[in-house]
């Protein structure tokens, strides 16, 4: 039998409630996917005809989490069958009817093509916002969706925003048919944490169940400011242009405390030239503060300099992106309280990951407001790789 613990019971009131939309946060060992599971299970077969989809990054990823906890609790409840399991299109069907398929948010196809009744996104915080939204709006049922809480995402921002769902959050804690051996073993990280950022986060994600900083963030360690100090001064500014939709960015960079502040002039989209013109010369720039622009827009930047600015362009060359990131991380970076579009996109901008889960050397994320700061700063640096690795 499937033991009954805080989570289930707990997750099981929400399945009764009538909110559509059921987002589960929480911290690794809480119970998410081995109490979600049973219960579409049980909602498999007490109703004909359901149509369920458990949707994750990868088959990799659901052949170790999703479908090896399926066949197990299936197991448990005496009911698994294996002739019913196809595992060629990862299909278990019931003898209702009533099926629960496995497939991943890589699968085009599988995204925009059959509808179901009800849909289950594991580990959503890798999944993208439109592979949730072409999965979501061919679901005619409930939606669950499931993660751990490493930063704010698309379902903090989107979901959870409409009044159709609704949030749990669970931690270890509430999962009592936990071993004392792995209940010790992560009781032991807050000790980490009492002298580290990495592990006093780590505990404020996996242990607590919420919402920390960015894992794989290429960016990790800023630090978020209310004001520029008077001392700090102005050296150098960064933009990068937009237009439709794409915004244009500016970031003015200041030297401080022995690193360096961003702070966000204006992230809008349909700016001309002249309109970037004259929000640069309401800023009134120090006379040996250049901005430093996309080297790909020679014309947008010629127009700057003929309107009497001082901008000039950026280099780019081979590795430059990841080159400029790494000599950010080199430095202490202060970010302003003001700068909400910069600091959103640090919350999202991290290293790419293959189908297996391996870190690959390839930032992902919107990144105009961070390719502003990258100019400015990289740009502005007397570095020992200049002509070799410049500002992308």
């Amino acid at each position: 039998m499937v033991e009954s613990t805080t989570a289930l019971r707990r997750l099981v009131d929400m399945y009764r409630s009538g909110s559509r939309k059921k987002v589960v946060q929480g911290g690794t060992s809480a119970g998410k996917t081995f109490s979600i599971l049973p219960i579409l299970i049980a909602h498999a077969q007490k109703n004909p005809l359901r149509e369920i989809s458990v949707v994750s990054e990868s088959i990799p990823h659901l052949r170790r989490g999703c479908i090896k906890d399926f066949v197990k609790i299936m197991q448990l409840l005496g009911r698994y069958d294996d002739n019913k399991f196809n595992k060629g299109n990862l299909k278990y069907t019931f003898s209702n009817g009533s099926y629960i398929e496995f497939f991943s948010s890589d699968q085009p196809d599988k995204l925009r093509g059959s509808r179901r009744t009800d849909l289950y996104v594991n580990e959503a915080n890798n999944v993208s916002f439109e592979a949730y939204t072409q999965l979501a709006i061919r679901t005619s049922g409930s939606i669950w969706i499931d993660y751990n809480p490493v930063m704010p995402f698309w379902a903090h921002t989107e979901v959870l925003t409409e009044q159709d769902s609704e949030q749990i959050i669970l931690t270890y804690k509430d999962n009592e048919a936990l071993s004392e051996t792995i209940i010790n073993e992560l009781e032991s990280k807050r000790i980490k944490a009492k002298k580290s950022k990495y592990w006093a986060n780590w505990c404020k994600v996996y242990l607590d169940g919420e919402t920390g900083n960015l894992e794989g963030a290429c960016i990790p360690d800023w630090e978020q400011i209310d004001i520029i100090p008077r001392e700090a001064r102005m050296v150098s500014a960064g933009l990068d242009f937009g237009y439709t939709n794409d915004p244009s960015s500016m970031i003015t960079i200041y030297k401080y405390d022995g690193g360096y502040i961003f702070d966000e002039v204006f992230y809008k989209t349909q700016m001309r030239n002249s309109d970037i013109a004259k929000e640069i010369k309401l800023l009134s720039l120090p006379t040996d503060v250049y901005t430093y622009a996309d080297q790909a827009e020679p014309k947008s930047i010629d127009e700057l300099k003929y309107a009497g600015l001082r901008v000039e362009p950026c280099v780019k060359g081979r590795d430059s992106i990841v080159y400029g990131i790494e000599l950010i991380n080199q430095n202490k970076i202060y970010v302003t309280a003001r700068s909400k579009n910069l600091i959103k996109e640090l919350q999202g901008y991290v290293w790419s990951k293959d189908k297996e889960g391996n870190t690959l050397n390839k930032p992902t994320g919107v990144d105009h407001a961070i390719d502003a700061a990258r100019y400015g700063l990289v740009t502005h640096l007397d570095n020992p790789m200049r002509g070799q690795y410049f500002v992308y």
